[in-house]
């Protein structure tokens, strides 16, 4: 279990895994399902030349490899792997600073289900795993070690994560994070001091790298992945960068690495071999030069926000964040209520369907379910996205409105359920 109980600023329990509390409107998982169904409905009404993917994620497919310009590559399970692993592994391997001496790499369905795959075959039940990131470990982490049977311990920072190992009996598994949630990394010489104090311990490493893996190196001049020292680990290839298709990317030492593969074909979740061409194709194209431009667009919108919201918006060196708690107190303030209505991350989900209904901007709150975190998350933008909407202005302007927007409903529950369920609002988000 976690090393304590957690809670938002308003004192609510968070749930179980997650870091924020659930409500009496998103209750779980069925509501945040039946929230998206709400979102694509408001898609499909819009027509994609309204709709503005901001998220900072990139899950398309573009399936036309560089290295095959006559574009004959098929999009089948058993021609693409057959045409493509040795380019892929090649990719891979540079992508994630590793050696095809010692390392391997296997393409996952998602992020979460390398991560769980890991988790499983380095963990034995009974065992316990540790997280440690800067500021809390992702779900996915968090899941995994609940699904391998172990315990787990969650420490922020490298002190606290030395004063766990030290205290601890049985440790098999770090789990490191790069560059948390909240988007704050963790400096290169505390990754070492963790990556040395677990290895000395006899624990395995393992890096939830989704976005560190690209951020690390191009923002921080950090080392690549695999260059870090660590066991196994694996990224995202929709975010910073990297184009899509959705999957997770695992590398690490071979011996581990086959055992996951096997233990990833058993449990269904590894990537369909059929799109290894979109694969390719996403780490052909990537340039870290892409990553710095991505950032300082999104610094510019930053800027635009912050002379509206001040010091609401939380600032990092690559993203900001209006936090779940503060969307909540600002509608408050703005509806003159004083006595909380709903959840954090309710009122964060209202923004952002206000922001997808009213000006087609599509946030990172639709993007994961359940969500990783209860904040508004403004990151990685594409220019010629942000240009196309009308600039950072512009989308400041539609935060500040939207947010006016939220303060109208927020503490009307049956208005508030209609935003996010729409016709399933009867059903308070119910699978129908």
């Amino acid at each position: 279990m976690t090393s304590d109980v957690k809670q938002d600023r308003f004192g609510n329990i968070h749930a179980p895994g997650l870091p924020y509390a659930h409500g009496g409107i998103i209750r779980d998982s069925r509501d945040d399902h039946a929230k998206l169904r709400n979102a694509w409905r408001i898609i499909e009404e819009k027509g994609l030349t309204e709709i503005y993917n901001l998220s900072g994620l990139e899950r398309g497919y573009q399936a036309l490899p560089a290295s095959s310009p006559d574009g004959l590559i098929p999009m089948d399970d058993e021609l693409a792997p057959a045409l493509l692993s040795g380019r892929l592994n090649e990719l891979a391997l540079d992508h994630l600073g590793g050696n095809a001496g010692d390392h391997a790499i296997m393409p996952f369905n998602r992020q979460t289900a390398a991560v769980m795959t890991a988790t499983r075959v380095l963990a034995e039940a009974g065992s316990t795993v540790i997280g440690v990131s800067m500021t809390g470990s992702h779900p996915c982490v968090v899941r995994g070690a609940k699904y391998a049977g172990t315990g787990f311990i969650d420490t922020l920072g490298v002190a606290a994560f030395e004063d766990a190992l030290a205290k601890t009996e049985n440790v098999q598994l770090v789990s490191m994070t790069r560059l948390a949630v909240s988007y704050e990394i963790l400096s290169v010489k505390d990754i070492e001091r963790i990556v040395r104090l677990a290895h000395d311990r006899g624990a395995k490493v393992l890096v939830d790298d989704a976005g560190g893996a690209r951020v690390g190196p191009a923002i921080f001049g950090q080392p690549k992945m695999l260059e870090l020292g660590v066991d196994v680990g694996s990224t995202g290839l929709d975010k910073y960068g990297t184009v899509g298709p959705r999957i997770g990317l695992l590398g690490g030492t071979k011996s581990l690495v086959e055992k996951m593969r096997a233990l990833a074909f058993e449990l269904g979740v590894e990537a369909r071999p059929m799109v290894y061409p979109g694969i390719v194709q996403s780490l052909e194209q990537y340039d870290p030069a892409r990553v710095v431009e991505l950032v300082d667009t999104t610094k510019t919108v930053i800027a635009a926000i912050k002379k509206r919201l001040g010091n609401r918006v939380t600032e990092t060196p690559v993203i900001a964040r209006l936090d779940g708690e503060d969307i909540l107190e600002i509608a408050m303030e703005r509806a003159g209520i004083k006595d909380r209505p709903v959840m954090p991350i309710e009122a964060s989900a209202g923004l952002a369907m206000l922001m997808l209904r009213d000006f087609g901007v599509l946030t990172v709150h639709f993007a994961g379910l359940p969500p990783g975190t209860s904040a508004m998350l403004i990151k990685f933008m594409p220019p010629e996205t942000l240009e196309r909407f009308g600039g950072a202005e512009k989308f400041a302007d539609a935060v500040d409105k939207s947010l006016d927007q939220l303060a109208g409903i927020i503490g009307d529950e049956a208005a508030l359920r209609e935003l996010l369920f729409g016709a399933e609002a009867d059903v308070g988000g119910l699978i129908c």
